[in-house]
């Protein structure tokens, strides 16, 4: 119903609407449209009353709901089943237990805060509250199970193309699944996998975008790492118009994947990489090696070449690895 009422406000612009045709559209009383209304005011919505005249939507709250997502996205069926919540531990986990339940292909979870956000590798992510999107979509794919992993490549492609579409942004894909803006931590990506006989069940992609984030938002520990798409942007945006923008790249790409493969994925992800052509460290189970960012291969394993002229195919599960840095030998 409300989300209904928006639909009529928005429609008329800065011309109001009068309670009684919304009444009459809806096929509701005059009262149950005062108390929706008056829902949507406790929500953040600011809506204007005039006397005799009706109502006018003035601004919406920079908030993740369904009703405003639905009103940007430009998507044929990602995203169109939504799960919305104020606070979860993972979205991850939430849209894990969706897709057992037999939940649509393409749904969308996504929260204002994670309490237990999941990074790679067991680590955390740090998920301020309406400070980022924070979300995970739920993809059964007719791929192999040992394509699985490519899904991350596909998100960070559809990822960093809307980011960068920001004025005032450009930001790189780092090696299996960060994205960095300025040599810092913009984006993390965690894809899991639910398979079996050599099927894909699911996929839920994950992913954490630090959008407003200030620097007291996070720990010390990874304060000096963290970096928001505010803090470069030259041009206003909003979390929801982003989001929308990657939903439909997503959708774009997960499309251009069925039916050409992932190779001109794997083109795009080359392009956008700050990895390639980088000396690294690769910290793998029981060794750690330095060498040269050469290239991915067609499973999207990272080739390097190590000091003694050897090439490594990088497995992202097994490993982490750091881009070098400019100075002292450093590594990030």
């Amino acid at each position: 119903m409300r989300k209904r009422i928006l639909e009529l406000l928005r429609g008329h612009g800065q011309d109001p609407v009068s309670g009684e045709e919304i009444s009459k559209e809806l096929g509701v009383s005059r009262t149950a449209v005062w108390k929706h209304i008056q829902t949507l005011k406790e929500e953040g919505y600011q809506i204007e009353s005039i006397q005799k005249r009706g109502y006018i939507l003035k601004e919406a709250p920079d908030r993740l709901f369904p009703q405003e997502i639905n009103s940007c996205l430009e998507t044929k069926w990602l995203g169109r089943s939504i799960c919305y919540e104020d606070c979860v531990d993972s979205t991850n986990t939430v849209a894990k237990q969706l897709a057992n339940s037999g939940c649509d292909n393409g749904l969308l979870v996504v929260a204002e805060e994670q309490g237990a956000g999941k990074g790679r590798l067991s680590r955390g992510w740090i998920s301020p509250h309406a400070k980022g999107i924070w979300f995970s979509v739920v993809l059964k794919p007719p791929f192999l199970p040992q394509e699985a992993s490519k899904c991350t490549l596909l998100a960070a492609v559809a990822v960093v193309k809307a980011v960068n579409s920001i004025k005032g942004v450009w930001a790189a894909i780092k090696w299996p699944n960060d994205i960095l803006l300025n040599g810092r931590k913009l984006v993390g990506i965690l894809t899991e996998m639910n398979a079996e006989f050599g099927h894909i069940n699911y996929v839920v992609i994950g992913t954490g975008i630090n959008t407003n984030a200030s620097p007291e938002d996070y720990p010390d520990e990874v304060r000096e790492i963290a970096i928001s798409v505010a803090d470069v942007a030259t041009e206003e945006f909003t979390r929801v118009g982003l989001l929308a923008d990657i939903l439909k790249n997503l959708e774009d790409l997960y499309e251009k994947a069925l039916t050409e493969g992932f190779a001109p994925i794997l083109k795009e992800w080359r392009q956008y990489s700050c990895t390639l052509g980088q000396e690294v460290k690769v910290i793998a189970p029981g060794m750690t090696y330095f060498g040269t960012a050469l290239d991915i291969d067609e499973e999207g394993l990272l080739i390097v070449k190590k000091e003694d002229g050897q090439l490594e195919k990088v497995v992202a599960g097994d490993v982490s690895i750091r881009p070098a840095a400019a100075k002292n030998g450093a590594y990030q």
